[in-house]
């Protein structure tokens, strides 16, 4: 402990000192480009909006489908907040395309309109953040989730109440080193919301997380930017638009990237056993399907293997049932273990078990359960465990699985029968001839 913890001090310093000399990167490229004449173009102003809004729509429905899938409050809050932020940036959008000589009203709403955006996702990443740290679990998230949304829209409608008649498009302190203090507000509760994230990815470290925490620090560094800004759409503020685009496009591509991942888990889930994690019934029904229409394309036969495993209940009335999962799980384990690359084991029982093994003969099939039997009899971990296996070849001719299985199953019986037979005649005294 004592030698991890000066590492690990050395370590937070050094991210620490790196997101302080980040951000100076920033604030100092950003006053450097105050020196920089560009020319308004509310067409250019327009259609970062219209791509920063469609990006925040994207990510509200992944989120919202995350949640779906993962119960996470904070996917909720983080849907609902960008598309809040997304319906701002559109409506905002619209008054930049609109901007005309003989309409000053609408380009003293537009940068105002730009702030409440921001302030919006600010306030809902932080509630976010609160709401998940406050309320891990509740019989009624969404009255909470709900409540949480109303009290950030009334508190952004008052916080633009009280700003509405500052000058938005020229500063009144043009030559000061931050001209739109407004600016800081938002990014104040988006550094706020850094910190807090930075906490929680020691707890979730997902690829959403990741690059949630990625998309927060970009916003919090496009607020820094657009508080150099002197006048509605100079460089400083384009800076800032271009790093809101990025975030926006950083954290749409870890919620795709997620929501791919755990798409994969769930149709894993959905053709896994959850004990052993061998196939499932389900996906052994696929597997029998696609070889027997290769076999009867190529010609080329394959076999099935059932596994019976003996003295379950007994050993389940013996040693309980956590040690009869135990042994259901050794079982799959050489299964796993001692098959090929294209073989499928499967549980699909309380304790059968198949194999299936593609291109496969009868003495392939023989040798492979021979095997079995040998690993499972070297085993010497208590409560010994043996297993009774059946086999079927499939060759062709358009046989029905069912009779596939039907065979291997009947094989598996008679095996049973014939141990069963052998095991009797061994306890059974010989009998005795009379003496003449």
């Amino acid at each position: 402990m004592s030698q991890s913890s000066p590492s690990f001090a050395r370590t937070r310093a050094t991210i620490f000192l790196s997101h302080v000399a980040a951000f100076l990167l920033v604030l100092l490229a950003a006053f450097w480009l105050r020196r920089i004449n560009l020319e308004p173009d509310p067409l250019l102003q327009g259609y970062l909006q219209v791509i920063s809004a469609l990006l925040a729509f994207v990510f509200s429905a992944l989120t919202l489908v995350r949640f779906q899938g993962t119960q996470d409050r904070i996917s909720l809050i983080l849907g609902a907040g960008f598309l809040l932020s997304g319906a701002v940036l559109t409506a905002t959008s619209a008054l930049f395309f609109q901007f005309l000589p003989d309409a000053p009203q609408r380009l003293l709403w537009a940068p105002v309109a730009w702030w409440l955006g921001r302030i919006i996702l600010a306030l809902l990443l932080l509630v976010a953040l609160l709401v998940e740290h406050f309320i891990p679990r509740s019989r009624h998230p969404r009255r909470e989730i709900a409540g949480a949304l109303v009290t950030v829209i009334v508190v952004t409608y008052v916080l633009a109440a009280a700003l509405r008649g500052l000058p938005p498009e020229v500063s009144r302190h043009p030559s000061a080193f931050f001209p739109s203090p407004q600016q800081l507000l938002p990014g104040a509760i988006f550094l706020v919301s850094l910190i807090w994230y930075r906490r929680r990815l020691s707890i979730e470290d997902s690829s959403f997380d990741r690059t949630m925490y990625a998309a927060i620090w970009l916003n919090t560094a496009a607020q820094f930017s657009a508080a150099q800004s002197v006048r509605l759409m100079d460089a400083p503020f384009v800076f800032a638009q271009a790093l809101m685009v990025l975030s926006y496009t950083v954290a749409l591509g870890g919620a795709l990237l997620d929501n791919a991942r755990l798409f994969e888990r769930v149709r894993h889930m959905a053709v896994s056993d959850p004990l052993t994690g061998l196939a499932n019934y389900r996906r052994l029904l696929d597997v029998l399907e696609n070889e027997t229409e290769r076999t009867d394309r190529t010609g080329r036969p394959f076999a099935v293997l059932l596994l019976d495993l003996d003295g379950l209940k007994m050993i389940n009335d013996s040693y309980g049932h956590l040690v009869g999962s135990r042994a259901i799980c050794r079982v799959a384990d050489i299964l796993r273990i001692h098959c090929r690359a294209i073989d499928t084991a499967a549980r699909y029982g309380g304790d059968e078990f198949a194999l299936v093994l593609p291109e496969s003969q009868e003495e392939e099939a023989q040798r492979v359960a021979g095997r079995i039997r040998e690993v499972l009899g070297n085993d010497d971990e208590p409560p010994r465990v043996s297993a009774s296996i059946g086999i079927s070849v499939y060759r062709g001719g358009g046989e029905r699985i069912e009779k596939l299985l039907s065979e291997a199953d009947q094989d598996l019986y008679a095996e049973k029968a014939k141990r069963a037979k052998r095991y009797t005649a061994g306890l059974l005294p010989r009998r005795r001839t009379p003496k003449t």
